[in-house]
């Protein structure tokens, strides 16, 4: 049997949260035009983060993962993709200059097209329809044609997640991610935020390096370029299927719809098709930890998707809520450290933290998503392990989605740009102001 009809093994599995496509021979058509196209990524690629994320689980590398909560085909612009690389460039020289540790760049982009729901169904005014499950699915406006599921939008996902990392490759090697451009960008951040102004000495700080390193002839290529990886849910398995290709220089499979894929918080079920089809695929590869996980799952998880203990393959993606993640992670954190598996351990501070505001929009407030990075740390000074990243919802855009900041958004004003698709997100402002707190946790330490 080839290592490719192995990936069929999920299909005999309860597979949650999947599409009911209406016409099965359609999906067929999709599925079949997706095996002949051309990989989004490539298996050398993801071993290089794989290789990246085992220094992470040593204790020697920080990730900073991010970007929308859902991506639209509409977005798949040069603005967005700009604008979204930019705050991340930004975040992540803050968080190289206070960490002393080389930071993981990835991205929520690519290929974050579709979303678990809670319900499978919405309701508006007495009318009953299929929820928006992503631009990969159906769509967003609430009308009977627009949420049919559509198979042929899994097309669409792949171009538009082609346009995307395009996009991504010709900003971080072209010169736009040069390391004094976008520590001049921190700069302005710093001179005309209310939020910037706190962190005027750290910015003054890492200015003296780099105008020391200057002054040595200092000028490494790792100035002008970055290394940057994308990453999605692996949501729809017919989808991540289809894209799996085998590696000539190793015979093993590989998912190159992107370079690093998670599972969700709702589909890790130990029995379940997410879990199996994962189990197959040689991709660095994440699970979300919700705050109902038990350090028992954890290991079985660990023995599912790693049971070589290969550096760099596994990282757990906690997501437990600010009230209770000083209580939940500890427990995980021993069993999963004293069994000796190599994991990478990141903090999710957004999906535990979000709650609806009296106009009935869902958001965030910032002080939360702050209080559960500052446990999150907490738990892993407390137990000498190292808490290897974050992983946020965020954009480059000035939207008002989540409350709180430096320029403060009250829940009042969340009507003002109100633009994700799905769950809240940080804006740019409150990105930046994440980043330069998270870098007060590390120096504090």
């Amino acid at each position: 049997m080839s290592a490719l009809s192995n990936l069929d093994s999920w299909r005999a599995l309860p597979a949650a949260q999947q599409p009911d496509w209406p016409d099965p021979a359609e999906l067929g058509k999709v599925v079949a035009e997706l095996r002949t196209l051309p990989p989004l990524v490539f298996a050398g690629e993801c071993d290089q983060l794989k290789d990246q994320l085992a220094e992470v689980a040593a204790g020697r590398a920080f990730v900073l993962q991010g970007g929308d909560c859902a991506e639209t085909f509409a977005g798949a612009t040069a603005d967005n993709v700009r604008n979204k690389l930019k705050t991340l460039l930004q975040m992540a020289i803050v968080l190289t200059y206070a960490a002393k540790v080389p930071v993981v760049k990835i991205g929520r982009v690519a290929g974050q097209f579709a979303k678990p729901r809670s319900k499978g169904t919405e309701t508006r005014a007495g009318v009953t329809l299929p929820a928006y499950r992503g631009d990969m699915v159906n769509g967003f406006d609430f009308t009977e044609e627009s949420r049919v599921p559509d198979p042929w939008r899994l097309l669409k996902a792949y171009h538009s997640s082609a346009v995307t990392l395009n996009l991504a490759r010709a900003f971080t090697k072209g010169g736009y991610a040069d390391l004094r451009q976008v520590h001049a960008w921190n700069q302005d951040f710093v001179l005309e935020s209310p939020a910037g102004r706190r962190y005027e000495q750290l910015a003054r700080e890492i200015d003296q390096a780099l105008a020391f390193m200057r002054a040595c002839g200092a000028e490494p290529e790792e100035f002008h370029t970055v290394e940057f990886y994308s990453s999605h849910e692996a949501l729809i398995l017919d989808y991540d299927q289809a894209l799996t290709r085998i590696d000539s220089r190793t015979g093993r499979p590989y998912d190159v719809s992107a370079h690093m894929v998670w599972i969700g918080e709702r589909t890790r079920q130990l029995d379940g098709a997410h879990v199996e089809f994962f189990s197959r695929i040689r991709n660095p590869i994440g699970v979300k930890l919700g705050p109902t996980t038990t350090a028992s799952e954890a290991l079985t998880l660990i023995e599912k998707l790693n049971p070589d203990n290969e550096a760099g393959r596994l990282t757990f993606i906690t997501r437990m809520g600010a009230p209770k993640i000083r209580e939940l992670l500890p427990p995980l954190v021993k069993e999963v450290t004293a069994s000796g598996a190599q994991v990478a351990w990141i903090c999710d501070p957004m999906h535990g933290n979000t709650f609806e505001a009296p106009s009935g929009h869902k958001t965030r407030r910032l002080n939360d998503v702050l209080d559960e990075v500052a446990g999150f740390f907490e738990v892993h000074r407390a137990l000498g392990t190292h808490p290897g990243g974050i992983h946020i919802e965020f954009t480059g855009d000035d939207v008002t989605e989540c409350v709180g900041g430096g320029q403060e958004i009250a829940e009042d004003d969340l009507a003002l740009r109100y633009e994700t698709a799905c769950d809240p997100r940080l804006n740019r402002s409150q990105s930046l102001d994440l980043a330069f707190q998270v870098a007060e946790l590390y120096r504090s330490a």
